[in-house]
């Protein structure tokens, strides 16, 4: 630095910054020696506050607003060291600028996939990404913990570490909340804020804080989501009889729009759309033509309903029993429990009449056999 520079550094009394490049979060005021004036003004603007710096401990931070650097006005530093002069000379001390405004518009995302178990899918994967805002919310404990003599601090040199406490604490909640993946797009501003308040309590000691988290997509491994898409059509298509033909139409699309695939391609179309009109035959057998009319196959006369089976009342001493099967009436015919003379009755017969005059009956009494020839 030439002698000029250096006078010319000396009688400068005005410590200021502005920053136009939006990603800057801390800037060193550079001067000669690191030597301050005393009575020098100091601005700080909004979204702004100065860190003093004084012989490598933390001196004071000022907010917004104009000052004098004079003793009555930096109590803190008075008490650091005895001055011989009054404080009237120069001191020696660095001043850090920190940006207190909001840094928006950051990604975050998982790398690898999350691990969770699903109450519909079972164990299954994720992965999701979005965005956040982080900002100082306690200019001295940033400057302790994360700055320390870098004269200017970007938001890049600490954005990757907050995207790993994102992510640590997303996996976190996503995995404890219970929540079913479907409905996950649902509850993203409540998962949102759910990680941020968990992460706010980490970066808090950073002196930083995380004012709003979004999360913009959550999504399923490829195999996951083409079968989830697969059901999904086949929820649309109806049953499967019509999926199944929706499924014969693209893939006679899709050969067709294959011209590499030559003539394997036209036969594996032609009997897809073979197997397809036969389908399609059988499923509108029987369904009446545009004029009424049945195709002549399908007039099939159906078949006589079987025959119902007769039950039968029997009358003795004045009271009647029933009503019997056919097989019951045989058993109690073989016992001799229903002879020829026993009254019976059953629907549609004109009164009681003897068993053995009911034809129906008579076959179940037994006809005795000739005698045995001689011997």
């Amino acid at each position: 630095m030439g002698i000029f520079d250096f006078l010319t550094g000396e009688f400068i009394d005005v410590i200021h910054w502005t920053d136009d490049t939006r990603d800057t979060m801390v800037w060193r005021f550079e001067r000669h020696g690191h030597e301050i004036k005393y009575g020098a003004k100091l601005t700080v603007r909004e979204g702004q506050a100065a860190v003093f710096v004084h012989e490598g401990q933390l001196a004071d931070v000022f907010t917004p607003g104009l000052y004098m650097l004079e003793t009555n006005n930096m109590p803190v530093m008075t008490t650091l060291q005895h001055w011989d002069h009054g404080f009237k000379s120069p001191f020696k001390s660095e001043i850090y600028y920190v940006s207190t405004t909001r840094f928006t518009n950051l990604k975050w995302g998982t790398k690898n996939p999350i691990m969770l178990r699903d109450p519909e899918f079972g164990p299954t994967r994720i992965r999701a990404f979005g965005t956040y805002t982080v900002r100082v919310t306690d200019p001295g404990l940033f400057l302790q913990e994360i700055v320390g003599t870098d004269g200017e601090f970007t938001m890049d040199e600490i954005s990757y570490q907050i995207r790993n406490i994102i992510v640590q604490e997303f996996s976190r909640a996503i995995a404890s909340s219970g929540i079913p993946v479907l409905d996950m797009a649902a509850n993203t501003a409540d998962l949102g804020k759910l990680v941020a308040g968990a992460i706010s309590q980490t970066v808090a000691g950073y002196g930083l804080s995380i004012p709003e988290l979004y999360i913009e997509n959550i999504s399923l491994p490829p195999a996951v989501e083409k079968a989830l898409d697969k059901r999904t059509s086949m929820g649309l298509a109806g049953d499967l009889g019509a999926y199944t033909q929706y499924s014969a139409a693209e893939a006679m699309t899709d050969a067709a729009s294959n011209p590499a695939g030559g003539g394997m391609g036209a036969g594996l179309g032609m009997g897809m759309g073979m197997a397809m009109a036969q389908q399609m035959a059988q499923q509108n057998a029987g369904q009446p033509g545009p004029w009424g009319a049945r195709p002549a196959q399908a007039q099939h006369t159906p078949p006589p309903p079987p025959p119902a089976e007769h039950v039968w009342h029997i009358a003795e001493n004045g009271e009647t029993r029933g009503p019997y099967s056919r097989a019951a009436m045989g058993r109690m015919a073989s016992a001799g429990e229903l002879t020829r003379q026993t009254q019976v009755w059953t629907a549609g017969q004109d009164g009681w009449m003897p068993a053995g005059d009911v034809t129906e009956l008579a076959q179940l009494f037994t006809v005795l056999p000739p005698p045995p020839p001689p011997a």
